[in-house]
């Protein structure tokens, strides 16, 4: 059997989605005000997400992250891997995906990103994680505000006790997060705005806990306080001088983006497709 096609794979999303919109629509409604999010288990068929997940390029072919900040890996260039995990990626760009999406969650002007701003392939590893933050407010060119989160994990037998999972903060950094498991086959999506504080537990075992990940943006903010601000990272509760060092990094970077508007240089971070 050949690699499944960007539209086949887009029509099982779509598909799954729609069966599961009213439960789902229900869960990001009763989160909006906070932190508003959903999930949904067995997306895709599991043969299929085996497969993503036997694919899933090794850390060594991926960019390290290491900071105070975080620590992970992540790749955006997509044709250097298997032809599979970037039909995956750009099937949840598929324009009824993305209006649906858009339909569960209020948004009236919603885009998929091509050029995979932040996004396309992330792998955690033994001692990985990543410390709360706040996303970047707005895509490469500051056009469009970035206002979705879409994270596919595909890695099997993930369990609670291995870390790595997504925790949301409704309350903010100091209070307790909400835990959202990146359990195999599992799509979780959250809103991103100047409130959404989120974070990744570190990662407790030998393994990888692999991620496919896609932003939306939209010609408006989600909330009507939203401004423009760099990614903004925190500790976590109780750790007063790593957010002290955090705070300095991200009024540094805030003040570099209000002197050069699209930053010194341009984030590598995207797929740089070959003409």
């Amino acid at each position: 059997m050949g690699v499944l096609s960007t539209e086949e794979i887009s029509k099982l999303i779509y598909n799954k989605i729609l069966e599961e919109k009213d439960e789902i629509k229900k869960s990001y409604l009763t989160s909006k005000e906070q932190i508003g999010y959903f999930f949904i288990d067995d997306l895709l068929p599991e043969n299929l997400v085996k497969e993503c997940f036997k694919v899933f390029p090794d850390k060594s072919e991926m960019k390290c992250l290491k900071s105070i900040r975080e620590y992970k890996y992540v790749s955006a260039q997509m044709n250097k891997h298997n032809q599979l995990l970037e039909n995956v990626i750009y099937a949840f760009q598929d324009k009824r995906v993305v209006e649906l999406i858009g339909e569960i969650c209020g948004i009236n002007s919603l885009y998929a990103d091509e050029s995979l701003y932040a996004g396309g392939l992330s792998l955690m590893a033994k001692d990985n994680f990543l410390n709360p933050h706040l996303d970047n407010s707005h895509d490469a060119e500051r056009e469009r505000w970035r206002v979705l989160n879409l994270l596919y994990y595909v890695t099997p037998d993930w369990d609670k006790e291995n870390g790595g999972h997504l925790e949301l903060w409704p309350n903010g950094p100091k209070k307790e997060p909400i835990l959202i498991e990146s359990k195999f086959n599992r799509l979780a999506v959250m809103a991103t705005h100047d409130l959404s504080w989120h974070s990744v537990n570190q990662v407790t075992v030998d393994r990888s806990r692999c991620c496919i990940s896609n932003y939306y943006f939209s010609d408006e903010s989600l909330k009507k306080t939203d401004k423009f601000h760099v990614t903004k990272f925190r500790g976590r509760p109780g750790d007063t001088l790593k957010n002290i060092v955090l705070d300095i990094d991200a009024s540094m970077r805030m003040f570099v983006r209000k002197v050069f508007k699209k930053g010194i240089r341009k984030n590598p971070h995207i797929y740089k497709k070959d003409n």
